[in-house]
């Protein structure tokens, strides 16, 4: 047993650590192109189907907030939340990428495919303008309200000489990252070229944290990477992990899934109901270990949407629920489909 939870700790340690450069960075430039998804996207709606497909390929919230933001200002139609929130596969998306980034990359590319499709037959068949009302003017946790300058030499020095607690820590953390990666610590098994993304991205963060002001450091990289979303993902990881090795190394999971598969799918599409990060992850990890076919984790993928439509169920009940439903029915039909596919 103790060797299930250390193993199932260091590796939700990599994980999450992994995770955590890569927020930091979308975060960054998230704040750095304040303002860009507002221009000249409302006009043609095939424009705000790209745009949404692309804010939900962004791991993470940040995507997924943006368009709802967009959604609340009328510059989104109710398709084009579809198209994000099928896109979108939230903190998990990071999760994926770390354990299998290939097949990672490929499922995001076919959700974004099939999220177009759906946005475009929802604006096409469905009445959207009783649902998509005017919106009153709301902020959201995108925070981007204040542009970040990379680079000012006052503060730069300042940051070298007297740092505080806060860019102290978030270095200690990224170094600590860097050098287990280096020396062989972890991450041994990995393929050379992850090994050496997850490298250059750690450099290119401690480049953020050592340059950004203590604003920005303060506001986005600890209050909301660090001591919002890092928790909580390293809980769901290494839960999640210890409780599949567990069920792994005691019970035969393998005849049983294999015997109740369309359940399980069944099961994953319901999960994604949750508008929350962290119940995929089971389905995630299973597919990692082999335990499930694509269709099971990509009915799962179109089905939940992290924490992004959190916003949505604030703005319009309606609309939440709409968006759950057709997302929910897509999920069934591709899943089950290519299910078939896989099995006939």
């Amino acid at each position: 047993m103790l060797e299930l939870i250390l193993g199932s700790l260091k590796e939700s340690i990599i994980i999450s650590g992994f995770i955590f450069v890569m927020m930091m960075l979308i975060e960054y430039v998230n704040v750095q192109t304040h303002g860009i998804w507002q221009r000249n996207i409302s006009d043609k709606k095939w424009k705000q189907y790209l745009v949404g497909a692309f804010l939900g390929a962004i791991p993470g919230c940040l995507g997924a907030y943006t368009a709802v933001a967009l959604y609340s200002h009328s510059l989104f139609s109710l398709g084009a939340i579809v198209t994000t929130m099928i896109a979108t596969s939230g903190d998990e998306a990071f999760v994926m990428l770390a354990m299998f980034p290939g097949k990672a990359i490929f499922l995001t590319i076919v959700l974004i495919a099939i999220g177009i499709i759906a946005g475009y037959l929802t604006d096409r068949f469905i009445k959207t303008k009783q649902i998509a009302h005017k919106f009153e003017d709301k902020e959201f946790p995108l925070h981007d309200a204040d542009r970040c300058e990379c680079y000012n030499p006052k503060e730069f020095r300042l940051n070298i000489l007297r740092p505080s607690f806060k860019r102290i820590s978030l270095l200690v953390i990224i170094a600590v990252l860097l050098i287990s990666i280096i020396t062989g610590i972890i991450m041994t098994d990995a393929k050379l070229w992850i090994r050496y993304t997850v490298i250059i991205t750690g450099l290119f963060s401690f480049f953020v944290v050592i340059t950004v002001p203590e604003h920005f450091l303060k506001k986005h990289l600890w209050e909301h990477v660090f001591k919002v979303h890092l928790p909580k993902i390293f809980l769901w990881t290494f839960g999640t992990l210890l409780f599949i090795n567990i069920l792994l190394h005691y019970v035969n999971l393998q005849p049983l899934l294999q015997d109740n598969l369309l359940l399980v799918l069944l099961f994953a599409v319901l999960i994604g109901i949750i508008p929350e990060s962290g119940p995929h992850l089971v389905f995630v990890t299973l597919f990692a270990q082999g335990t499930i076919p694509f269709s099971i984790l990509l009915a799962s993928s179109i089905a939940q949407d992290g924490h992004g439509m959190l916003p949505l169920l604030a703005e319009s009940k309606k609309s939440f629920f709409v968006v759950k439903i057709i997302n929910l029915v897509v999920a069934l039909v591709v899943g089950y489909g290519l299910y078939f596919l896989e099995t006939g």
